[in-house]
Protein backbone atom coordinates (compact mmCIF):
# COMPACT_ATOMS: atom_id res chain seq x y z
CA UNK A 1 0.00 0.00 0.00
CA UNK A 2 1.08 3.74 -0.41
CA UNK A 3 1.39 6.21 2.16
CA UNK A 4 -2.81 7.62 0.90
CA UNK A 5 -4.03 4.12 0.66
CA UNK A 6 -2.34 3.59 4.73
CA UNK A 7 -3.72 7.18 5.63
CA UNK A 8 -6.90 6.09 4.55
CA UNK A 9 -7.47 2.59 5.99
CA UNK A 10 -6.18 4.17 9.57
CA UNK A 11 -7.91 7.17 9.50
CA UNK A 12 -11.40 5.20 9.15
CA UNK A 13 -9.90 2.28 11.83
CA UNK A 14 -8.85 5.69 14.59
CA UNK A 15 -12.63 7.12 13.67
CA UNK A 16 -14.28 3.57 14.01
CA UNK A 17 -11.84 2.55 17.50
CA UNK A 18 -12.42 6.00 19.49
CA UNK A 19 -14.55 5.94 21.63
CA UNK A 20 -12.50 3.34 23.50
CA UNK A 21 -10.67 5.77 25.39
CA UNK A 22 -7.06 4.23 24.79
CA UNK A 23 -4.26 5.74 26.90
CA UNK A 24 -0.43 5.85 26.56
CA UNK A 25 0.93 5.42 30.20
CA UNK A 26 2.54 8.72 31.35
CA UNK A 27 4.59 6.59 32.98
CA UNK A 28 6.61 5.25 29.82
CA UNK A 29 7.25 8.26 29.29
CA UNK A 30 9.39 9.51 31.92
CA UNK A 31 11.41 6.05 31.67
CA UNK A 32 12.46 6.95 27.99
CA UNK A 33 13.30 10.46 29.36
CA UNK A 34 14.96 8.94 31.96
CA UNK A 35 17.06 6.29 30.53
CA UNK A 36 17.94 8.58 27.30
CA UNK A 37 18.96 11.08 29.92
CA UNK A 38 17.06 13.78 28.91
CA UNK A 39 17.93 17.18 31.05
CA UNK A 40 15.71 19.84 29.32
CA UNK A 41 12.12 20.78 30.79
CA UNK A 42 10.83 21.59 27.73
CA UNK A 43 7.35 19.14 26.14
CA UNK A 44 6.11 20.49 22.72
CA UNK A 45 2.89 18.50 22.39
CA UNK A 46 -0.40 18.66 20.49
CA UNK A 47 -4.13 19.57 20.65
CA UNK A 48 -5.59 15.91 19.73
CA UNK A 49 -7.62 16.79 16.43
CA UNK A 50 -9.20 14.18 14.26
CA UNK A 51 -9.29 11.20 16.62
CA UNK A 52 -5.81 11.46 17.22
CA UNK A 53 -4.08 9.94 20.55
CA UNK A 54 -5.52 12.74 23.17
CA UNK A 55 -2.40 13.79 24.68
CA UNK A 56 -3.50 16.47 27.36
CA UNK A 57 -3.69 14.41 30.46
CA UNK A 58 -0.19 13.70 29.69
CA UNK A 59 0.74 17.73 28.94
CA UNK A 60 -0.89 18.33 32.60
CA UNK A 61 0.89 15.62 34.58
CA UNK A 62 4.08 17.11 32.74
CA UNK A 63 2.98 20.30 33.58
CA UNK A 64 2.40 19.09 37.50
CA UNK A 65 6.05 17.98 37.04
CA UNK A 66 7.23 21.72 36.54
CA UNK A 67 7.62 20.73 33.19
CA UNK A 68 7.03 24.01 29.93
CA UNK A 69 4.46 23.03 27.74
CA UNK A 70 4.54 24.03 24.17
CA UNK A 71 2.34 23.56 21.25
CA UNK A 72 2.38 24.00 17.42
CA UNK A 73 1.21 26.75 15.78
CA UNK A 74 1.49 26.58 11.68
CA UNK A 75 3.00 29.15 9.85
CA UNK A 76 3.59 30.63 6.18
CA UNK A 77 5.62 28.33 4.34
CA UNK A 78 4.27 25.02 5.45
CA UNK A 79 6.17 25.53 8.47
CA UNK A 80 5.52 25.18 12.36
CA UNK A 81 6.63 26.49 15.78
CA UNK A 82 6.25 26.00 19.13
CA UNK A 83 4.84 28.02 21.85
CA UNK A 84 4.33 28.30 25.71
CA UNK A 85 0.65 26.88 26.30
CA UNK A 86 -0.43 25.91 29.99
CA UNK A 87 -3.32 23.77 30.19
CA UNK A 88 -5.48 26.72 31.83
CA UNK A 89 -4.64 28.75 28.73
CA UNK A 90 -7.12 29.71 25.73
CA UNK A 91 -6.66 28.65 22.33
CA UNK A 92 -7.76 29.68 18.73
CA UNK A 93 -8.90 27.60 15.80
CA UNK A 94 -6.74 27.86 13.01
CA UNK A 95 -6.99 27.66 9.39
CA UNK A 96 -7.18 23.74 9.31
CA UNK A 97 -9.55 23.58 12.26
CA UNK A 98 -6.68 22.52 14.99
CA UNK A 99 -6.81 24.29 17.99
CA UNK A 100 -3.42 26.36 18.65
CA UNK A 101 -2.05 28.50 21.61
CA UNK A 102 -2.68 32.50 21.61
CA UNK A 103 1.14 33.16 22.75
CA UNK A 104 3.57 34.74 21.12
CA UNK A 105 6.54 33.00 23.53
CA UNK A 106 8.40 30.62 20.84
CA UNK A 107 9.53 27.64 22.97
CA UNK A 108 11.77 25.01 21.56
CA UNK A 109 10.99 21.83 23.12
CA UNK A 110 13.41 18.93 23.92
CA UNK A 111 10.71 16.92 24.27
CA UNK A 112 8.63 16.58 21.58
CA UNK A 113 5.08 14.57 21.55
CA UNK A 114 3.98 13.48 17.78
CA UNK A 115 0.86 12.81 16.65
CA UNK A 116 0.65 10.26 13.53
CA UNK A 117 -1.40 8.73 11.66
CA UNK A 118 0.14 4.95 11.33
CA UNK A 119 3.77 3.99 11.77
CA UNK A 120 6.13 0.90 11.55
CA UNK A 121 8.68 -1.44 13.74
CA UNK A 122 11.50 1.30 12.52
CA UNK A 123 9.91 4.21 14.25
CA UNK A 124 8.65 5.26 10.38
CA UNK A 125 5.10 7.59 10.61
CA UNK A 126 2.78 8.09 8.48
CA UNK A 127 1.11 12.15 9.36
CA UNK A 128 -1.51 13.66 7.54
CA UNK A 129 0.56 14.30 4.29
CA UNK A 130 1.45 18.38 4.79
CA UNK A 131 5.71 17.22 6.09
CA UNK A 132 5.01 19.99 9.01
CA UNK A 133 6.39 17.42 11.94
CA UNK A 134 9.49 16.34 9.52
CA UNK A 135 10.30 19.43 8.36
CA UNK A 136 10.15 20.54 12.54
CA UNK A 137 12.28 17.56 13.36
CA UNK A 138 14.80 17.82 10.77
CA UNK A 139 15.06 21.94 11.69
CA UNK A 140 15.45 21.48 15.37
CA UNK A 141 17.96 18.17 15.51
CA UNK A 142 20.46 20.42 13.70
CA UNK A 143 20.95 22.98 16.33
CA UNK A 144 19.35 20.64 19.55
CA UNK A 145 19.41 17.40 21.06
CA UNK A 146 15.45 16.78 20.79
CA UNK A 147 14.00 12.81 21.87
CA UNK A 148 11.04 12.23 19.07
CA UNK A 149 8.19 10.14 21.06
CA UNK A 150 5.07 9.51 18.26
CA UNK A 151 1.90 8.69 20.37
CA UNK A 152 -0.35 6.07 19.12
CA UNK A 153 -3.63 3.36 19.40
CA UNK A 154 -1.82 -0.06 18.40
CA UNK A 155 -3.99 -0.79 15.81
CA UNK A 156 -2.32 2.20 13.65
CA UNK A 157 1.11 -0.08 13.14
CA UNK A 158 1.28 -1.53 9.73
CA UNK A 159 4.06 -3.63 8.40
CA UNK A 160 5.89 -1.35 6.59
CA UNK A 161 5.73 2.32 5.81
CA UNK A 162 6.92 3.72 2.18
CA UNK A 163 9.30 6.04 3.28
CA UNK A 164 11.36 9.15 1.25
CA UNK A 165 14.33 11.50 1.80
CA UNK A 166 12.06 13.91 3.46
CA UNK A 167 11.01 11.22 6.17
CA UNK A 168 11.81 11.95 9.47
CA UNK A 169 12.05 8.45 11.74
CA UNK A 170 10.63 8.87 15.25
CA UNK A 171 13.19 7.77 17.85
CA UNK A 172 10.42 6.31 19.78
CA UNK A 173 6.69 5.18 19.26
CA UNK A 174 4.58 4.28 22.44
CA UNK A 175 1.04 2.61 22.36
CA UNK A 176 -1.85 2.17 24.19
Amino acid sequence: MNKLEIRKKILKLRKQNYSRNLKVNFKHILKILKKNKTIGRVVGGYYPYNYEMDVLKILENFEKKNYQISLPKVKKNSQMDFFQWSIKDPLKINKYGIPEPTSERVLYPNILLVPLVAFDKHFNRIGYGGGFYDRYIKKMKKNKNIITIGLAYSFQKVKKVPINDQDIKLDFVLTD
